[in-house]
């Protein structure tokens, strides 16, 4: 691991080491942790927008859709 510097302001830094003591962590582990759920969450979300682009450029057909849509409804009784 390598040592960094952070310059956080005083409310947030106080913050951050009361949710570290309730986490019975350390401020290091609280940030890595932070950071690691930020990345996770930019990924996904840079995943739901390609998504998102694919679907505008070429949009599903009806067709397509709605052989899943029937062999998902609940049955007649």
């Amino acid at each position: 691991m390598q040592t960094i510097q952070v310059v956080l302001d005083a409310k947030l830094l106080k913050a951050a080491d009361v949710a570290a003591k309730r986490q019975k962590s350390n401020r290091s582990a609280l940030i890595r942790n932070a950071l690691r759920q930020h990345l996770k969450r930019l990924r996904e979300l840079e995943l739901e927008e390609q998504d998102r682009r694919g679907y505008l450029a070429k949009p599903q057909r009806e067709r397509e859709f709605r052989l899943w849509e029937d062999a998902a409804a609940w049955p007649e009784l």
